[in-house]
């Protein structure tokens, strides 16, 4: 018995068995029908989530993977067959036109099911061969991602012109269609097919991928790349902002990509004092010695300690050196403990870091002028404390002046023991 004949052999069922009306025993069949669907679409889950437990334990993933992308449409494929029958069975025995396009959507749904099942088959080989857990070698992300995504739009436009077919649309004419209005398309999205190309281009060249730090020496560019789609770039800022940019301009600016940097350079210039000129040299070769021995600074690069040149107000030692790590906080930590320990060896030896200085040579005639004309001042400035001395009598006099002229004359005593004041004379 095939799966076509089913539908048949539950119609001549439901017209020989004459124990209930026609309409009970379609609805039962349905029923029915629908019932069995769900059983077996659970059975079918289950089954296929035990294979993928017991293909867990064995060392192929391609297993896993295909018994994973295939759960999920076989369930949708037997509640489309299901769903198929029962339907079936009720256009026998009704008139609504809705049943009319049972085959049509049978067809939609086989290839629904179809472009399901791949799409889900390059979502897992995406994550199986990006992945450093699964793969010994996972291959480059960008570059797998491009790849699935070529591989999603050949399966779209497979499955749509399929479905063209299928509704009866002329394939062919749309392809020529396509062609014509292909050269129209192109002049009115110019711009978005540069996008297109760039996208591509970036694939192809792989200036950076997901995760790469980017910047620009022409372009306010700069931040960590998160997707690169095919019309536009979606980079996030140091300050977390996402920026947008659309791939065409990458065909058209530099782009610096320091995540693919080997070392981090340390590259300072240190000054000491004039006065210690002596302790140059040893300060020098100490500071190339640490370098040399320090277990973060690549020996392998370049790495020049030197005096550099006279300076204005300090003597000036060129450090120039490469840290084996790339990392961003790391570099820093080491670089701080470089200074520190170059400022350790500085002190040892009694000398100083410089700081700007300036020192004023006057001349021994400007130096006599000042002398005397310091002396001229502390003459002027007797002479003004003695006038103010006199000042300060004749103030004082006439003070006391003008207090005994307010009390009025004052007359001797008239006899001995007798004082006659104002008040006195007046009465007398």
């Amino acid at each position: 018995m095939s799966v076509e004949e089913t539908p048949e052999l539950l119609t001549s069922w439901m017209d020989n068995w004459s124990l209930l009306s026609q309409s009970w025993r379609v609805a039962i069949v349905v029923f029915g029908l629908v019932f069995a669907t769900a059983t077996v679409a659970f059975l079918v889950s289950r089954i296929i989530l035990l294979l993928e437990r017991r293909f867990e334990r064995t060392s192929n993933l391609w297993d896993d993977a295909i018994l994973h992308a295939l759960r999920r449409p076989m369930v949708g494929f037997v509640w489309l067959q299901g769903v198929y029958w029962a339907a079936e069975v009720a256009h026998n025995y009704s008139e609504a036109e809705i049943f009319s396009a049972n085959e049509k959507l049978l067809e939609l749904g086989f290839v629904w099911i179809i472009v399901w099942t791949l799409f889900g088959v390059i979502k897992q080989s995406e994550e199986i061969l990006t992945s450093p857990i699964k793969m010994k070698r996972p291959m480059d992300y960008t570059t797998v991602n491009a790849i699935s995504k070529l591989l999603r739009a050949v399966v779209a436009i497979t499955a749509v012109l399929t479905v063209m077919q299928s509704l009866g649309y002329s394939i062919s004419g749309v392809l020529a269609f396509g062609g014509v209005g292909g050269i129209a398309v192109g002049f009115a999205a110019k711009d978005l097919l540069a996008n297109f190309f760039g996208g591509f281009i970036i694939h192809l060249d792989r200036p950076f991928k997901v995760g790469d730090w980017v910047r620009s020496p022409d372009r306010e560019i700069e931040g960590t790349v998160e997707v690169i789609g095919w019309r536009l770039t979606t980079i996030r800022t140091f300050d977390k902002r996402p920026l947008y940019v659309p791939n065409s301009v990458f065909t058209q600016i530099a782009v610096e990509n320091p995540s693919r940097m080997q070392n981090r350079r340390i590259y300072e210039t240190i000054g000491i004092r004039y006065a210690d000129v002596k302790e140059m040299s040893d300060i020098v070769s100490d500071i190339r010695r640490m370098l040399e021995n320090h277990e973060e600074i690549d020996a392998n690069q370049t790495l020049i300690v030197n005096f550099l040149a006279f300076n204005s107000s300090s003597l000036d030692i060129m450090v120039y050196t490469f840290t084996k790590t790339t990392q961003w906080v790391k570099f820093h930590e080491i670089k701080q403990d470089v200074l520190l320990k170059i400022s350790d060896i500085i002190e040892s030896y009694g000398a100083e870091v410089a700081f700007p200085t300036r020192t004023l040579h006057v001349a021994e005639t400007v130096r006599i002028d000042r002398e005397a004309r310091d002396d001229n001042e502390e003459r002027d400035d007797d002479r003004d404390g003695e006038r103010g001395g006199d000042r300060e009598n004749r103030r004082r006099q006439r003070d006391s002046e003008g207090k005994a002229a307010a009390r009025g004359p004052v007359r001797e005593p008239s006899g001995p023991g007798q004082e006659t004041t104002q008040g006195d004379e007046g009465e007398a």
